[in-house]
């Protein structure tokens, strides 16, 4: 075994959450572990909607808390709702202060877009479409500029090492083409901050890396995972036949934008009285069912937007350019795709894990706010406000700041990357059987599939941590015989009224897991 010790702590990933808690750790040496480049690769940067937050003074941080709540149908924690939404006003005002250029009005205000499900226009926003891309862009800037802070671009983490409960370090392995052997990194303190599980599925908004693998190596530690059975599938992700799928970001419906089907007729109204902007996951269904009777759902913004889509919402333009789409003259494709996982890595409001010396913030952790359906844009506000907690606990577990060398992995050989036949056949079995619409039969059958692919490439890491997310997805949602939010069961419709959040550890998951892959 190659291992390294070193004093700093080890951030895995470079998203939003991993470069604010690094800033947040100033000075205390911080070893950063980013798959690609910084800045490149992370679904913050992806992110087109904004920042929520109750920045208008006729908003108040109650009424932010209570949308939450309603939003996330029943299993919302209540206090850590209220905790956040308080909180937003003054990570947007840091984020200003960190060189974000949000919109802003003639008057020094901030421009607010209104989104699914929110009472009031509170997502704060740059250049329409811009806001993850521009705040990453900020972060990034600070993060080369702080000494204290390494990055060690083009590597990922594959793995944890415990002993007794306590995480006491992270394997480390190239992520290039060549692909080196994991070398094993022992922090002082460990924070998990890779992203989510959308790359999972066949139809995705996320980027191509993000494939559940942090919550699957964390899970494979011994971690126990809440909510494992909440995706959100995002209503518009552009169909134009692009793998991720480009997003038709919900600012533009906030902005007026109608659902139509191929006969030009609106569908949402009968669905939900907020038609359009109903919670993601009623629109998310919606859309489903008109892809599947064959009436090729698509987005309309020529009324409400017209030309001015090709200014305020440049990577919209972009991605419909790229495919050959107008939006000015003609409607755009759309279909529901994987977006977020509201379920990941149980923490508590420290962005503690249920394992000693591991912290977790961002898509990976599950801290209670999303409940069974986020809240548009609230995922940037709970990867800001959970990077400072986690980075805040660690500092005050670890106590004086030591003087860190930087950090060079030795050389360990190569390893082989996940065979890609695999990785296709899990994600299609993920959208066929685990996507918008779930039954019993089908959940079953994608346990077995997905033992069946682990066992195909057993000793591959990369696809050990990515089966070990799926496996959690699919039994969690076995195991909820209803429907709620974007969890919705064709065989269970009915919500049940004593809603509570899902807990499950890996091994609870392959038990379920063993029963049917013996059928």
């Amino acid at each position: 075994m190659t291992s390294v010790t070193t004093e700093r702590v080890v951030i895995v990933g470079a998203g939003l959450g991993a470069l604010y808690a690094a800033l947040t750790l100033a000075p205390y040496p911080v070893l950063m572990i980013s798959p690609e480049v910084l800045g490149e690769g992370a679904s913050s940067a992806w992110a087109q909607g904004g920042v929520a937050a109750a920045m208008d003074d006729r908003d108040t941080p109650e009424e932010h808390a209570r949308d939450t709540v309603t939003a996330g149908a029943g299993t919302v924690d209540p206090a850590v709702a209220t905790a956040v939404c308080k909180e937003a006003r003054e990570h947007i005002l840091n984020l200003t202060n960190l060189g974000t250029p949000f919109d802003r009005t003639p008057e020094g205000g901030y421009v607010m877009s209104r989104e699914a499900a929110h009472s009031f226009a509170r997502v704060v926003r740059v250049r329409g479409d811009q806001a993850g891309a521009e705040i990453m862009k900020a972060l990034v800037a600070q993060v080369r500029e702080t000494p204290s802070v390494q990055v060690m671009e083009r590597h990922m983490a594959t793995g944890l090492e415990v002993h007794d409960g306590r995480v006491t370090g992270v394997w480390i392995a190239g992520s290039g083409s060549d692909r080196s052997a994991p070398v094993l990194v022992r922090g002082a303190a460990h924070l998990m901050a890779g992203g989510g599980s959308g790359g999972l599925y066949a139809l995705t908004t996320n980027p191509p890396r993000i494939r559940g693998q942090v919550i699957g190596m964390a899970a494979r530690a011994g971690a126990v995972i809440a909510d494992a059975e909440f995706v959100q599938f995002h209503p518009t992700a552009i169909a134009s036949g692009e793998d991720p799928a480009p997003l038709a970001t919900e600012a533009l419906r906030g902005e007026g934008a109608i659902l139509v089907n191929k006969m030009g007729k609106r569908f949402m109204q009968g669905l939900h009285p907020d038609a359009e902007l109903a919670p993601r996951d009623i629109v998310a269904r919606g859309i489903y069912a008109q892809t599947q009777a064959g009436y090729e759902p698509s987005l309309d913004t020529r009324e409400a937007i017209g030309a001015e889509i090709l200014t305020h919402f440049p990577a919209v333009a972009e991605a419909c350019a790229r495919a050959g789409i107008d939006p000015v003259t003609g409607t755009i494709p759309v279909a529901a795709a994987a977006h977020y996982h509201m379920g990941g890595i149980k923490v508590d409001d420290q962005g503690r894990s249920t394992l000693d010396n591991l912290w977790c913030c961002g898509e990976c952790a599950s801290t209670g706010l999303h409940g069974a359906n986020r809240l548009a844009s609230n995922g940037l506000l709970e990867a800001l406000v959970y990077a400072r907690r986690a980075a805040t606990s660690i500092l005050n577990n670890l106590g004086t700041v030591p003087a860190a060398e930087e950090i060079t992995l030795p050389d360990a050989g190569t390893i082989a990357p996940p065979r890609e036949d695999l990785v296709a056949d899990l994600r299609r079995i993920m959208t066929d059987k685990v996507g918008v619409v779930r039954n019993g039969a089908d959940l079953k059958d994608a346990l077995a599939r997905i033992y069946l692919i682990e066992f195909s490439q057993p000793s591959c890491e990369a696809l050990s941590n990515m089966t070990a997310t799926a496996t959690l997805i699919a039994a969690a949602a076995l195991m909820r015989e209803e429907s709620r939010g974007a969890h919705f069961r064709s065989d269970f419709p009915q919500t049940d009224p004593t809603g509570v959040r899902s807990e499950m550890t890996l091994d609870q998951a392959l038990d379920i897991r063993a029963r049917y892959a013996k059928e």
